[in-house]
């Protein structure tokens, strides 16, 4: 997840706070396509480093906050290990060089995937406002 992403969802989340309409940055409106788009890549990388963690959990008895340190590091590309990683099962090491891959190409081709897949309706449904809290 790049900087930028991260400082786009914490203006949506002030703008929200303050009961604005659109998300201001600086003086540019930023729009509903982007925000969307930026919310699907961190909710995506979110999901998949839990269920990495999970699965992770599940085929080791490591310590969890080790095997968390791991998943995240080895998803941010950053290249930091607590030592465990040769310790582990191959299948566990198969997800850990999965989520380097994806950890670097991921977010990238998940945001072209979002920006050039656009289809238009020719109708619109009712709008609803479900109790969110």
């Amino acid at each position: 997840m790049k900087v930028t992403t991260f400082l786009l969802l914490a203006a949506v989340i002030w703008s929200e706070v303050r009961g604005e309409p659109d998300v201001v940055i600086g003086r540019r409106r930023v729009g509903m396509p982007v925000v969307r788009q930026a919310l699907s890549v961190v909710l995506l990388a979110v999901g998949l480093v839990i269920t990495s963690t999970i699965t992770l959990m599940i085929l080791t008895d490591l310590p969890p906050l080790d095997l968390r340190f791991e998943v995240i590091s080895a998803f941010a590309t950053v290249g930091l290990s607590t030592g465990i990683t040769a310790s582990l099962p191959p299948a566990a090491q198969l997800i850990l060089m999965a989520l380097m891959f994806l950890g670097r190409l991921g977010p990238i081709t998940v945001a072209a995937a979002l920006a050039l897949n656009t289809r238009h309706r020719h109708y619109r449904l009712p709008e609803e406002r479900p109790i969110v809290g």
